[in-house]
């Protein structure tokens, strides 16, 4: 599957979609990604363990948990994009990148080179965004309604 590409090589709509050329220009696009993902989340852990060895003295302590924190928030948030690129670099070796998983339609190039790792086109990913808006929505009437009818939390 993997073509030649020419120098500066970038997809056009004058092709045919998911073209050769444009399945190795994403695919080269993605490994590239995910091998600064994994060097920067290895560069993370090691960070981690380092700051871990030293004993900082008890003021320092807090601002060393948060800035820990934060770094296994980041660590965590490029695992799960490891995760998406791969399952990207998947779907051209099947034949479906490109194509909205919900609707079969193309996504589009312009939207692939801003989000290579994207599974629906932009109709499908709002429709996706507004359910899940509406769910969480939902949970939060639930909740408020679970919290009004709770003895537990009226004063006595």
């Amino acid at each position: 599957m993997k073509a030649d590409l020419p120098k500066n090589y970038s997809p056009s709509d004058d092709e045919p979609y998911m073209s050769p050329n444009q399945l190795e220009y994403f695919r080269q696009k993605l490994l590239h990604w995910l091998n600064q993902l994994v060097l920067e989340v290895t560069d993370i852990s090691k960070r981690i363990k380092e700051k871990s060895l030293r004993e900082p003295d008890v003021v320092d302590q807090g601002a060393l948990e948060a800035h820990k924190a934060v770094e296994l928030r980041t660590r965590n948030r490029y695992i799960k994009l490891i995760y998406k690129i791969d399952d990207a670099l998947e779907r051209i070796k099947k034949g479906t990148y490109g194509y909205c998983e919900e609707t079969g339609k193309e996504i589009g190039i312009k939207r692939l080179e801003v989000r290579p790792i994207a599974r629906f086109s932009i109709e499908a990913q709002e429709r996706h965004e507004q359910m899940e808006r509406r769910q969480r929505a939902g949970h939060r009437k639930r909740e408020l309604v679970k919290g009004v009818g709770n003895d537990e939390s009226s004063p006595n």
